[in-house]
């Protein structure tokens, strides 16, 4: 079943029943109203016989008066429907009857609570019939009691009517309801085809396409459009980056490998050599695959830090601890580097992390720094610092520095920058370092002139206590 046809149909539900709750509640009301109006008549009827009792009571001797008091009752009760009415004296004996048809008696008990309420309805309406008691007061006759009864055929014949008039009024206004649903339904419905049409366009080869902003940006078919458009555009983001990860991999790769598939080839060329250049070639080879392998791992770091947060485990981490750690390691492989280190005074700095992971970022921020340093036989300085919001490591080198343009470009795997083509390396670094404080909620933060050395921050954000 289509959306359209759901909301034609939800729509049209409820439409349907509360048109339905709103006939119900009028036809009951009139009926209510209706029942209430014939009983409060019959009371006036009763007072009416009470009153043309009584007046041809006092003048009963006068035969003329008598047979006149009988033709207005005759017209009187003529006016509702198998009108009856009844007098009954003090001793609850039938004193007085007019009207057409047998009734039956009623009930002493009934004219018991007449007496004592002042009235009483002996038979609430039923298939329109209704009979209703007064007590009515004279001096000479004592109390009677009056009882009048007859159908309400008016009452009949509007309430049909009116169930009538409310049953078509019902049929015209779903009718209309379920059509109306399905035009106002389809018009809203209108972009998202649209929508299905263009993302039907996209494909993983064209990336480029966004979908077209119509409308309110306010409204939900304007804040879907937003979203799946940020959803592209980090689609072809990724694609773009993966793409040139790919390539610039493959260079890389493709580097050591040509190194030492010539220098065995060349090595074969001859026969016999002597075991100088044995050596010699020995030494170019295991060079090449020790690039290699630093690359291979690089790049497998690189893809772990790309790892999804929750998969990767995580512990208290002191970066007091590990900055030694990272330093040890460092004049390892530099031993001529000088690297001063500033560890604040009696401050904690205690992070949540992976500690292979941090130790790797750690460690390649300054090696970048050594080995740029080296040129100028500057120094490197490492500084841990702590804020109310964040921990910061800054590296700072006293290296040839950065241009603009180059350092727009820093994070972006493989890039070399023009003063660093003599300097080993691969560009994978910062990228690798910026990987893995995202991966912690951290940043990279550089800054660079050219002359001026470069400054890198590492910042973690303070955990809530």
């Amino acid at each position: 079943m289509s959306i359209r046809l759901r909301l034609a149909l939800q729509f049209g539900s409820i439409l349907a029943v509360t048109l339905l709750l709103f006939a119900l509640v009028i036809y009951f009301a009139t009926q209510q109203s209706r029942r209430d109006e014939f009983t409060q008549s019959l009371f006036k009827r009763t007072l009416v016989v009470g009153h043309a009792y009584v007046a041809g009571q006092d003048d009963r001797d006068n035969a003329g008066e008598e047979a006149s008091y009988r033709r207005y009752l005759r017209q009187l009760y003529r006016t509702l429907p198998a009108e009856q009415g009844r007098v009954y004296d003090a001793k609850n004996q039938l004193v007085f009857r007019e009207g057409q048809g047998a009734a039956r008696p009623a009930p002493p008990a009934w004219l018991a609570e007449v007496r004592r309420e002042g009235q009483a309805v002996l038979e609430p309406e039923t298939n329109y019939h209704e009979t209703v008691g007064l007590l009515y007061h004279d001096k000479r006759l004592g109390p009677l009691v009056v009882v009048a009864s007859s159908v309400d055929e008016d009452s009949r014949q509007q309430l049909a009517e009116l169930r009538q008039l409310l049953a078509l009024g019902f049929l015209v206004a779903v009718m209309a309801a379920g059509a109306g649903s399905w035009f106002f339904a389809g018009r809203a419905l209108r972009p998202l085809r649209r929508m299905v049409r263009e993302v039907d366009g996209i494909t993983a080869t064209d990336l480029s396409q966004r979908l077209t902003r119509t409308g309110e940006a306010t409204d939900e078919i304007g804040l879907l459009t937003q979203r799946f458009n940020r959803l592209l555009d980090r689609l072809e983001a990724a694609f773009v980056g993966q793409r040139t990860f790919v390539r610039d991999a493959s260079h890389e790769l493709r580097t050591p490998l040509t190194a030492l598939i010539g220098e065995l080839e060349v090595s074969l060329l001859q026969a016999e050599r002597p075991p100088a250049e044995y050596r010699r070639v020995l030494q170019s080879t295991l060079d090449s695959a020790r690039q290699l392998n630093s690359l291979t791992n690089g790049l497998l770091q690189i893809a772990r830090a790309s790892d999804d947060p929750s998969q990767v485990p995580m512990a208290p981490v002191s970066l007091d601890d590990l900055l030694l750690q990272a330093h040890e390691q460092l004049l390892r492989r530099h031993p001529t580097c000088r690297v001063d280190l500033d560890f604040g005074e009696g401050e904690s700095f205690i992070v949540r992390g992976n500690e292979a992971l941090l130790l790797s970022a750690v460690l390649n921020i300054l090696d970048n720094a050594c080995k740029f340093s080296k040129q100028t036989g500057g120094t490197v300085t490492a500084t841990l610092a702590r804020t109310r919001q964040h921990l910061s490591l800054l590296v700072s080198d006293e290296g040839p520095g950065l241009s603009a343009a180059d350092l727009q470009q820093v994070f972006v795997p493989f890039f070399r920058a023009a003063s660093a083509r003599a300097v080993p390396g691969h560009g994978i670094g910062l990228p690798l370092a910026a990987r893995i404080m995202a991966l912690h909620g951290g940043t990279v933060r550089v800054e660079s002139e050219p002359g001026q050395g470069t400054q890198v921050w590492l910042e973690w954000p303070v955990a809530a206590k």
